[in-house]
């Protein structure tokens, strides 16, 4: 299955996550392990969630 989101809550549970920038791959894994990363999609987690959504 391939889902595209804005609302990154909506996809915490996929298999696998590709962070897209201007068309190009730059980060793929689960939500975990981006989240670990700390790069792009870290930061729009951060910016969305405020730090207040859990992965539960």
């Amino acid at each position: 299955m391939i889902a595209i989101a804005h609302r990154l809550s909506t996809i915490v549970k996929m298999d696998r996550l590709v962070v897209l920038e201007k068309g190009k791959i730059v980060e793929a894994g689960t939500h975990a392990e981006l989240l670990v990363h700390n790069g792009l999609y870290a930061r729009l987690w951060q910016h969305q969630t405020g730090g207040f959504v859990g992965t539960d």
